[in-house]
């Protein structure tokens, strides 16, 4: 058994969220006054006390309501999912608002539930247990008052949850080395979602044909063939002309941090659309951070074949400056392609990540030297020492050598396809740096002995004599 889990349930817009980045110490969920933000389970492994060393796993869910449409069916399904998983509930509850019949419903369905339920009073600042009198008609025992806004009553409701938690039993395990974080990115309703939850075999993620359903990064570990992963799912990116919702921009913000967090990048493109501007646009903020790149074309399987025959030469076109990249053809929807990934995943990685030696990487830049001498620049022929490797994710080369401020681009590109194809790297940029030689003796002044200085006065008369004439 691993660590004993909490979920947070309630109506939206009670401040389940709020809790949540509380007892995280995180801005992990996105908080805003927008009810239904978070739509998804939203997973933090916390530090509740520290005497005892208790940790836990907390569980943020979407807000529970009584309507009947795709979206609120999805939240439902996916709140059911984190009690299955649950050892205490929190339902969180309003002040503000007192008991509503929304609240009644709910209390019904978990009343039925062989959990520990703990009625968690939120928005609660100055109110007293006489005037929460009320919410005893929930049928769920003493609520529990606190503000996760201002941080009232949380040490009260953690002391009081401690004795409630099962005692984890961990097995002896193996140090675990770091999984591949991989970001799935993409414009909204690219079908981002649903190749997630083909990976993973279950609804994990809500996917439902309606953009923006995705609003937090959402970071799902996995396990496949012996190789540990994290999926992170994002918030469709739209154009700014767009991002007319405070939230969206939010989201936009979570999307960049998770580009920054992942190791390899899946890019989803919709293969009916093609390449977008919007799409362009990514793939410039991911070749920017260096990251290395799978671009994946779904909804594949709708396609007739001059069809796809157009969309593979625009492809070629449009992706020339991601050209390492390679180009996969799935349907997330019925599963076809989705497997042959993780191969490509792991290369990526692996290629990404690894370090190579120095006298590896010399022995390179001799065959590249032979094969194209660095050309001449302003009457000054290059000359390239060295190279060293100084980074990984992405691997970035330093070039040590003279007069290397201006490296002309057909030769930088000359050096680029070399080291790629001579390292055979594949899915991954490279990066490469110039560092000059610095002149030992620009700033030593050259003194002048005695008779140098006789020698140098004789000439400056001459000249003076000469310009007198």
């Amino acid at each position: 058994m691993g660590l004993p889990t909490i979920s947070l349930v309630g109506r939206p817009n009670v401040g389940k969220s709020t809790l949540f980045n509380r007892l995280s110490h995180s801005r992990q969920a996105l908080v805003s006054d927008f009810e239904g933000l978070t739509r998804d389970r939203q997973y933090a492994e916390v530090l509740l006390d520290d005497d005892s060393e208790t940790f836990a796993t907390i569980i943020d869910t979407g807000g529970l309501t009584n309507k009947d449409n795709i979206i609120d069916s999805g939240i439902e399904g996916q709140v059911l999912n984190a009690l299955e998983e649950s050892d205490v509930i929190y339902f969180i509850v309003s002040s503000r608002d007192g008991v509503i019949g929304l609240d009644l419903e709910i209390a019904s369905r978990l009343r039925r539930l062989k959990k520990e339920i703990i009625l968690v009073c939120n928005k609660s600042e100055g109110l007293d247990e006489v005037k929460a009198a009320e919410f005893y008609e929930l049928g769920l025992g003493t609520p529990r008052l606190i503000s996760a806004e201002h941080g009232q009553g949380i040490a009260e409701l953690i002391e009081y949850t401690l004795p409630l938690l099962p005692q984890p039993q961990f097995e002896e395990e193996e140090v675990e080395v770091d999984g591949i974080a991989v970001a799935v990115l993409g414009r909204p309703n690219v079908g981002k979602s649903t190749l997630i939850n083909r990976i993973l075999g279950e609804e994990r993620v809500m996917a439902v044909d309606m953009p923006g359903t995705t609003r937090d990064s959402i970071y799902i570990p996995f396990e496949r063939e012996d190789q540990k992963y994290t999926l992170i799912d994002t918030a469709g990116i739209r154009r700014k002309s767009s991002t007319h919702e405070k939230i969206e921009i939010f989201s936009i913000i979570k999307a960049i941090d998770a580009l920054d967090r992942s190791h390899v990048v899946i890019l989803v493109l919709d293969a009916r659309e093609g390449v977008t501007e919007q799409d362009a646009t990514l793939l410039g903020m991911i070749a920017d951070k260096g990251r290395a790149l799978l671009i994946v074309l779904n909804k594949w399987d709708g396609l007739d074949e001059y069809q796809k025959l157009e969309v593979k030469r625009k492809l070629n076109v449009k992706l020339s400056f991601v050209n390492y990249a390679s180009v996969h053809y799935i349907s997330a929807l019925h599963g076809s392609g989705v497997g042959k990934l993780f191969a490509p995943i792991v290369r990526a990685y692996t290629n990404a990540g690894t370090k190579h030696s120095t006298s590896t990487l010399n022995k390179i830049l001799e065959a590249a030297n032979h094969g194209h001498q660095p050309p001449p620049v302003k009457g000054r022929r290059l000359k390239i020492k060295y190279v060293n490797q100084t980074d990984v994710f992405p691997p970035t080369l330093t070039f040590h050598g003279n007069h290397l401020q201006s490296v002309p681009n057909a030769y930088d590109r000359y050096l680029k396809n070399f080291f790629i194809n001579a390292l055979k790297l594949t899915n991954t940029p490279l990066r490469i740096e110039y560092k000059s030689g610095e002149n030992p003796f620009k700033d030593n002044k050259n003194e002048l002995n005695a008779r140098q200085l006789t020698k140098r006065r004789r000439l400056m008369q001459f000249i003076k004599k000469r310009k007198k004439r």
